[in-house]
């Protein structure tokens, strides 16, 4: 096929693309900082000009009211699938310092494996996405698909302002499918497509007694204590085998398809393992499912902090005047983050003890996505990774959310291929972050081959 051209440009330039990367993740773009402001516009403008040099003519900055999105489209056709390519351009903190082996911002290579803070997350993904068009458009002219470019500069801090960045900008922003190369491979050697994400519902809970923390003493025993009172509610949430005990939370929840179970159960995972990384000294979940299908494919309710009367050294005898507690449920697609929340607001209601009141306060919420197996991006890209890698790709949910794929679907009504290439323990948010060369190599190779095979179908099929 005719991505052969732009495969052995990719493969010829491997000591330009190095020095060019190098350059970029030499920008210490942190977003959470405000110091970094500057270095901040000195990414995105490296962007801007890179995808200019690239073949993409209009690439441009857009100001937003914190920092500026790099946008910037390739050749178009009419009749020819449209792709919206997502990535960000900021990165993370890079305490504590100490830890550190290199410089973060002097990237390093050692034993083909590149060191530096945005190496995997994400600039090194979002160059891997660069070359690949670039690739095309220095070798045939033109792209097999008409390219959307759209990459972030505050990603690391909650893309505070990309949601209206989206709203505001449908038209130019329209395409067919996304593809975003911001998630890891399965494992070493197992390059994966991530079609399933699992959303999010928050609240948090106040249980409140007495006017003010009273003698145990004098008052223990007479009147209900807050803290046992959560203990009561957070113990009714579940049943003794982990399921959750709440009427309707489950509503919405499809059970996996023979396909997809199959295809779980064929990933090289080793339950043990994960329960040593863990340090837990055993794992524990839903009856009836893997520990790969509890994390990826099931919803849950956790609870991430409860506290309540004294914490400080040595002792104080008191019944406390209130107790509290945060909670988070992850949810599978299908499920509707306000039902659930208003489900286990109910139940936390019902089940609230005498003597005591309950304040229960909802926070955000955001779906779970599923692209389908059977979505040509998907079969595409399966192509593709068999051609580079030589081997089938693994197909995987995530545990996580992504927050940018939910305003897609949400939006502009676009599915998103998760097509990432860094591999889980590359220290992403961590002191020596880093990214295996061969696989940014074969990721471009891989993207390059996407377009090609994407570009083979009936634009009509996207459409459907």
């Amino acid at each position: 096929m005719a991505h052969q051209q732009a495969i052995d440009f990719l493969q010829s330039h491997h000591f330009e693309q190095l020095e060019d990367l190098a350059s970029f993740l030499s920008i210490p773009s942190i977003s959470a900082l405000n110091q970094h402001k500057p270095d901040i516009q000195a990414a995105a403008d490296w962007l801007r000009t890179r995808l200019t040099q690239a073949g993409f003519s209009n690439a441009r900055l857009d100001h937003t009211a914190g920092n500026p999105v790099v946008v910037a489209e390739g050749p178009y056709h009419p009749d020819r699938a449209t792709v919206l390519i997502y990535g960000h351009y900021d990165v993370q903190p890079v305490d504590p310092l100490d830890k550190w082996h290199h410089p973060p911002f002097t990237p390093t290579v050692i034993d083909g494996i590149l060191y530096s803070r945005g190496s995997s997350d994400d600039k090194g993904q979002v160059y891997m996405q660069l070359v690949a068009g670039e690739a095309w458009m220095k070798t045939v002219g033109d792209t097999p698909v008409n390219m959307k470019f759209l990459f972030e500069g505050e990603e690391e801090i909650g893309s505070v302002h990309l949601n209206d960045y989206i709203r505001s900008h449908k038209e130019s922003l329209h395409a067919d499918f996304a593809v975003i190369s911001d998630t890891p491979m399965f494992a070493p050697g197992a390059p994966a497509i991530c079609y399933g994400l699992r959303g999010l519902a928050a609240l948090e809970i106040t249980v409140s007694g007495p006017f003010q923390d009273l003698h145990s003493g004098v008052f223990g025993g007479s009147i209900m204590n807050p803290a046992h009172a959560l203990a009561k509610l957070i113990t009714s949430l579940h049943t003794a085998d982990g399921t959750v005990a709440v009427a309707g939370f489950y509503d919405g929840v499809d059970q996996l398809s023979a396909k997809e179970r199959a295809a779980l159960n064929s990933l090289p995972f080793d339950s043990e393992e994960f329960r040593r990384s863990t340090g837990s000294p055993d794992l524990f979940g839903e009856p009836g499912y893997t520990p790969l299908e509890h994390v990826w494919t099931r919803p849950t309710i956790e609870v991430n902090g409860m506290w309540s009367g004294f914490i400080g050294e040595g002792r104080k005898t008191i019944v406390p005047a209130t107790a509290h507690a945060k909670i988070t449920c992850r949810l599978v697609p299908h499920q509707d983050p306000d039902h659930v929340l208003h489900v286990v607001a109910e139940h936390l209601k019902d089940h609230c003890p005498p003597g005591v009141t309950l304040e229960v306060t909802l926070g955000e919420g955001a779906p779970g996505t599923l692209t389908p197996l059977d979505h040509p991006s998907v079969t595409s890209a399966e192509k593709a990774i068999r051609e580079v890698y030589e081997q089938p790709a693994a197909y995987i949910r995530m545990g996580g959310s992504i927050p940018v794929v939910v305003t897609l679907q949400e939006e502009l009504n676009m599915p998103t291929l998760l097509l990432g290439f860094a591999l889980p323990d590359e220290n992403f948010h961590a002191p020596n972050e880093h990214f295996h060369l061969d696989n940014f190599f074969k990721g471009s190779e891989t993207v390059a081959a996407l377009w090609d095979y994407l570009g083979s179908r009936n634009p009509l099929e996207f459409r459907t």
